[in-house]
């Protein structure tokens, strides 16, 4: 039976949850719009089609993942924010691993685009975990590029099965966030100049 009052809110969010329950790769208009009731064509009054569908549950799922990390953080800081933020996100990922997914791989067409913003905003709770440590400026960026990296690529990894030993997976991961505030700490604070390059009689390409 049709669902009163479809909205294209209600249509993203179901097509979110129909990823997490089927698999990301698997979710398709016919198969949302059989979920929903609907005829496929009633949906696109909602989204232009598979790929803004799939832009859509991208953009949400970026959206949810900040808000449930930056709840996690609160009040906290240091090894005890990063944990929190690390443990949220792998979290999010476990519980909604489709949903997760259509973030993976878009395509940006510029910096104002709707993914592109929720993205951006996405990493807001991660920053503020960094404020926490001693970071020189000009390393904000590295820092939260290796969190994003490392604690992203754990979850995706568990998420799709890729942990067959029987070591605790949650050891794994206390161990991992062990690992990053040791070296978060460990980075030296202040910038050293780069080297200036040797003399020589020709340069090749730029590498």
């Amino acid at each position: 039976m049709p669902r009163a009052g479809l909205g294209t809110a209600a249509v993203v969010a179901a097509g979110a949850d129909l990823a997490d329950e089927i698999g990301f790769a698997a979710l398709t208009m016919g198969g949302l719009a059989e979920r929903l009731g609907v005829r496929t064509p009633s949906l696109y009054k909602h989204v232009a089609g598979q790929e803004d569908l799939n832009r859509r549950i991208a953009a949400l799922a970026l959206d949810e993942a900040r808000h449930t990390i930056g709840a996690a953080i609160q009040g906290r800081a240091g090894r005890d924010a990063l944990r929190a933020a690390a443990r949220a996100l792998r979290d999010f990922v476990l519980t909604h691993p489709g949903r997760y997914a259509a973030t993976i791989g878009l395509d940006l067409s510029s910096p104002d685009d709707p993914v592109a913003l929720a993205a951006a905003r996405s990493l807001e709770p991660f920053s503020a975990v960094l404020r926490g440590y001693d970071i020189a400026p000009g390393d904000a960026t590295h820092a939260l590029r290796a969190l994003r990296s490392i604690f992203h690529g754990f979850a995706t990894i568990e998420a799709g099965g890729g942990f067959q030993w029987g070591t605790s997976t949650d050891e794994s991961f206390d161990w991992l966030v062990d690992l990053v505030d040791l070296g978060l700490r460990a980075r030296p604070t202040q910038q050293s100049e780069p080297p200036s390059p040797a003399p020589t009689a020709h340069r090749g390409a730029p590498s």
